[in-house]
């Protein structure tokens, strides 16, 4: 696990796993009544609170219904009754936690990362190649960065340090404080799923 630091301390609480081990396949089957069961939970209105995820953003004077937190464009989808995207067994994981916590969470390839690592302010013109999108501007936002620049932010991941079926060792950042109980649940579900041995990393 590379160090990490937080450079906009007082202003950014996260806690990070670090994943080991990993046996990632493609989406499970078996994981889909999991699925299916915080979709009906969060459309009955069982979800937490995005207020403090559009707090986030709007402390780094970003406007969050402009541009949106992951977990929130997550739980838009699901309010308009679209599915759940499923990607492959840990991604699912990790979304399915974020969607219903309403916290935005970063899973990152550690195997792609370069040097320290240091969430803090993006600098003027930063960017990096998102998943499946065109260049996700970081300028003014927070974002996550190591030895070659940004690579991911509550908003979007990228392309550079996505999690395949080839990852073994990964890390992921909650961009805001869960309790014990989530991570808890979210440790159980990918020990099963993302077949991996994940470890709550102290920040």
């Amino acid at each position: 696990m590379p160090e990490l630091r937080i450079a906009v301390e007082g202003r950014v609480q996260v806690r990070v796993m670090e994943l080991r081990e990993l046996e990632i396949t493609g989406p499970r089957d078996d994981f889909t009544p999991e699925v299916d069961r915080i979709v009906a939970g969060v459309r009955q209105g069982r979800h937490g609170d995005p207020g403090p995820a559009r707090a986030l953003y709007r402390s780094f004077g970003v406007d969050p219904t402009k541009t949106r937190p992951s977990s929130e464009a997550l739980l838009r989808r699901v309010l308009r009754g679209d599915p759940l995207p499923r990607i492959n067994s840990l991604v699912d994981v990790a979304n399915v936690m974020s969607l219903a916590a309403q916290v935005p969470v970063g899973l990152y390839d550690l195997g792609r990362i370069e040097g320290p690592l240091t969430i803090r302010r993006g600098a003027q013109g930063e960017s990096y190649e998102g998943i499946r999108k065109d260049r996700v501007s970081v300028a003014g936002r927070i974002c996550v960065a190591d030895a070659r620049g940004p690579f991911g932010s509550p908003t979007a991941d990228s392309a550079r340090t996505m999690i395949t079926t080839d990852t073994e060792h990964a890390l992921w950042i909650w961009f805001l404080p869960v309790t014990e109980a989530v991570l808890d649940r979210a440790c159980e579900l990918v020990a099963r799923f993302g077949r991996g041995l994940p470890v709550v990393v102290p920040v």
